[in-house]
């Protein structure tokens, strides 16, 4: 009992962690179909956008290992769901709407390029 008492500030602090947690999955899961993609994609985006910053041009193969493991820690369950072919082919969507945003946007070009010094936007 002294225990509970001597902590339960942890205690306290690890409820709303969960209850935190379960509302965040909750919401999610209860978005439709549609939106829990859209969401996903973009993640991706974010990802892949990542990984062309710390890898580089020429390095597709790199890259989709990167992101697939990104994507492994971040969607543990939705790897289940999704076979590698879906994922290749959901980065492939990615890596396309990354490319127009290089083409059209300095800023993002800057972050990307800037950060490596490979400035290649190639896979």
């Amino acid at each position: 009992m002294d225990l509970i008492f001597n902590y339960w500030y942890i205690i306290l602090a690890v409820i709303a962690v969960l209850v935190v947690s379960a509302v965040v999955i909750y919401r999610y899961l209860g978005l439709p179909r549609e939106e829990q993609l859209a969401k996903v994609r973009e993640w991706l985006l974010w990802a892949v956008t990542g990984a062309e910053k710390e890898l580089g041009g020429g390095t597709g193969q790199l890259k989709l290992r990167q992101v697939y493991d990104l994507f492994v820690m971040r969607f543990p369950w939705l790897v289940r769901v999704v076979s590698f072919d879906q994922f290749s082919d959901m980065v492939d969507d990615a890596l396309e709407e990354m490319r127009s945003m290089l083409q059209n946007n300095a800023a993002v070009k800057g972050l990307v390029e800037g950060g490596n010094g490979y400035g290649s936007a190639d896979t």
